[in-house]
């Protein structure tokens, strides 16, 4: 799905919540959800986001997460950056916001501007959707971006750490991985890590452990 204007997006929701992942996780930040995706991950969450959606103005948009008490806003999706306007949202964003744009790895990301913090989201084998991932990407990662695996079991496990030293992505910037919701043990995960000694930080999605699957949360 597109937005028919130049300055529009297609926007699912926009909500007020505590950041569940990232490095900025536990804090209160606004969060704008973009209509559409491509990919059909096995463990998507979000689908609702695949169709459902308002034409909203750039203003309209920046007017809204405005009003909540916070300079902290992530855009995602879906995914966000289907919709080509997203690239220029983001620039008319960042200089009166701490912006982050949750991303899958099948859209290029040389043209986010540089006071982004890109989190990219590197498809595992069981995701589905492992095909996807574009490797020219990671030469435009800055040091303050953030590399997300989702990781469904030991299969996924193994696979990452040979994808990284693959790619040398520990070079690059901050490595997380996350255990897929009701799909792999957080603490076998954080078990495996430090057995082999990675220098990648555990994420488990906080938002659930406080609400759940719940919507907007």
């Amino acid at each position: 799905m597109k937005a028919s204007k130049t300055n529009t997006l297609l926007v699912n929701e926009i909500f007020y919540s505590i950041q569940g992942e990232s490095l900025t996780a536990g804090e209160p930040t606004t969060f704008i959800r973009l209509t559409g995706c491509p990919l059909r991950c096995s463990y998507c969450d979000t689908s609702y986001a695949f169709k459902d959606g308002k034409e909203l103005s750039f203003e309209n948009i920046i007017t809204k997460i405005s009003s909540y008490n916070t300079s902290l806003v992530t855009v995602t999706g879906g995914e966000p950056l289907a919709q080509k306007n997203c690239y220029t949202f983001l620039n008319l964003l960042s200089p009166r916001f701490s912006v982050s744009l949750e991303t899958s790895n099948a859209y290029p990301i040389k043209d986010v501007n540089k006071n982004t913090t890109i989190i990219l989201d590197v498809k595992t084998p069981k995701s589905n959707e492992s095909d996807s991932n574009i490797e020219l990407n990671y030469n435009y990662l800055k040091n303050n971006d953030q590399i997300k695996f989702v990781i469904c079991d030991k299969t996924d496990y193994d696979w990452s750490v040979d994808y990284i030293r693959k790619h040398k992505l520990s070079e690059k910037c901050k490595i997380l991985f996350s255990p897929s919701y009701d799909e792999m043990s957080p603490t076998e995960l954080a078990d495996l890590i430090l057995s082999d000694g990675l220098q990648v930080r555990l994420q488990i999605q906080l938002h659930k452990a406080l609400w759940g699957d719940k919507r907007g949360k």
